[in-house]
């Protein structure tokens, strides 16, 4: 029997939410070893509001961490922080905020965007020039669409457009299904974070279904670390 053919399309990569900061010692001290432990391309990092200065200052006793680790740093929202703070791009929600910061972060920044309800928003952002877009994430009340009906977006997304597609898994069983179906990257947070075992065995677990998700033989190249751009601060 001849050898199965590796998949055509890169391996999917992790992509770690943190919980929302507000002291970033902790999250400093825990990140170099954390990121060690799996594949990760970029750090989604949620600050608790704050003034502009100290949320600058979070962002730079963060960012060694992350930086230095291989990993590109992009803010929740709070674009006009990035080039202060040494960050590397931002995740926006909605198209509106996409086509409103995108002339301030390219070409040197990252921006991705989420929020993104319907295909023809998803088709809107990609022509606008996001990195990335994403699907799946809870909308403010919490809502998210089920598991399968993400799988279907993602499907849709990777057979027909170049940006790539992230998925938010909120589980091991949807990492493993949207490595399945498309996803470029994985976007992972409470899961990791809530995790009795602790933060690292989870991480190594999502990385397992990632993997199992995508196939078992060789892949063809995974998309560089984060976005096609990395360290742009």
């Amino acid at each position: 029997m001849p050898p199965k053919a590796a998949p055509s399309r890169p391996a999917p990569r992790l992509y770690l939410a943190t919980p929302v900061i507000d002291d970033p010692s902790h999250a400093a001290a825990q990140l170099p070893a954390l990121l060690a432990t799996a594949d990760v391309a970029a750090v989604l990092v949620r600050l608790s509001p704050s003034d502009p200065r100290t949320m600058i200052s979070r962002i730079k006793a963060l960012a060694p961490s992350i930086q230095n680790s291989g990993a590109a740093l992009l803010l929740d929202g709070h674009a006009d922080l990035i080039a202060r703070a040494g960050a590397d791009g931002a995740h926006l929600t909605g198209i509106e905020a996409l086509q409103e910061t995108l002339p301030a972060l390219k070409p040197d920044r990252i921006a991705g965007v989420g929020g993104l309800s319907t295909r023809h928003d998803s088709m809107i952002a990609g022509e606008a020039g996001a990195d990335y877009v994403l699907f799946g994430e809870p909308d403010k009340t919490g809502d998210r669409p089920s598991a399968e009906a993400i799988a279907e977006r993602l499907a849709w997304w990777a057979d027909l457009f170049e940006p790539p597609c992230v998925a938010h898994a909120t589980n091991s069983d949807e990492a493993r299904l949207f490595a399945a179906s498309g996803a470029d990257f994985v976007l992972i947070g409470d899961i990791v974070w809530n995790d009795p075992r602790g933060a690292a065995a989870a991480l190594t677990d999502i990385a397992t279904a990632i993997a199992q998700g995508y196939g078992s033989q060789g892949v063809a190249g995974r998309p560089d670390p984060p976005y096609g751009v990395r360290g742009a601060g």
